[in-house]
């Protein structure tokens, strides 16, 4: 399959984290088959937190290994810390994602931990990842790289510092991530150029929220800045429990859409995408779906990137 960019699906972990209900694990994985079948790369399928905080994680074994089966799919996990890491590298995830935020008031909140200490996790993480037979990916994906709803601005030097410091603690790649959605398209760019000039292709994605309805137009930002990795989430499920009044990811399905029609390759089938909702919408009939594309339908002259 011939990508332009590549599209993280991470509805399984960041947007069912946030619902009230808990969906069943063979719902679960009927739901990442659909989504696996229309094309998509890589999906977060779970995140390896204790279930007593996180019950509706707390498959994540389970999913994982199944996930494994499907042919072609890159499995990607969270985890909060080392002893988290340490459980998805057991369960077998091709790469783990490490949060690790740049307000000191978010991270205190999220993970109980300062960013310097959660660097500490990273560097742990890393150093089971290299005494791990299969190796995974190590991402660090720096929270609220552009603004936080506990202390506001973020200081854009801050971002630099610790993306150095992810690196330095041995990480794979380092992503940037609007855990509010406060960010707009000239700060998206300012902020890649200023990480990038650090540790040049380590940075590799970003992470994006559309509390303020900019999340496509940074999406586009950051893909004219130069990344090709995006995160997104079907139906724009998603949001942080500790970032008050942020809303959820971006709706894959609108981004697919967006490069689609601009003639850049996701290699993913829309029309599979979209029937992949019809899962969501069994297993959580009150829970609202967003997406203008689903909504609207795709227009009679569409036709995918070739």
């Amino acid at each position: 399959m011939v990508r332009d960019v590549g599209i993280s699906e991470v509805g399984p972990r960041d947007g069912l984290q946030m619902l009230k209900g808990i969906m069943p694990t063979e719902k679960k994985k009927a739901w990442i088959s659909a989504l696996a079948a229309s094309g998509l790369p890589e999906i977060e399928v779970s995140s390896f937190v204790p279930p007593k905080l996180l019950p509706q994680m707390a498959d994540a074994a389970e999913i994982v290994a199944f996930a494994l089966t499907l042919p072609g799919l890159h499995v990607a996990a969270l985890a909060p810390n080392a002893k988290g890491a340490a459980r998805a590298i057991e369960a077998g995830a091709h790469k783990i994602t490490l949060p690790l935020s740049v307000s000191r008031s978010h991270s205190l909140a999220n993970v109980r931990k300062t960013p310097d200490e959660m660097v500490d996790e990273v560097r742990q993480s890393t150093r089971l990842r290299d005494a791990s037979p299969s190796r995974p990916a190590i991402e660090v994906g720096l929270s609220t790289a552009f603004g936080c709803t506990i202390e506001g601005t973020v200081a854009e030097s801050e971002v630099v510092r610790l993306a150095i410091a992810a690196v330095e603690a041995g990480a794979d790649e380092v992503g940037l991530a609007d855990t509010t959605g406060m960010a707009n398209p000239e700060q998206i760019k300012r902020v890649i150029a200023g990480v990038r000039r650090e540790i040049g292709d380590r940075l590799t994605g970003v992470h994006l929220h559309n509390t303020f309805g900019l999340g496509l137009a940074n999406a586009l930002a950051a893909y004219e800045a130069g990344l090709r990795a995006f995160d997104s989430s079907q139906a724009g499920l998603g949001g942080c429990p500790y970032a008050p009044g942020a809303s959820g990811n971006i709706v894959t399905e609108d981004l697919v859409y967006m490069f689609e029609s601009m003639g850049v390759r996701t290699g993913i089938d829309l029309w599979k995408l979209m029937a992949g909702r019809r899962i969501l919408a069994d297993a959580f009939p009150d829970e609202p779906l967003y997406g203008y594309v689903p909504a609207a339908g795709l227009p009679k002259n569409f036709r995918p990137a070739a």
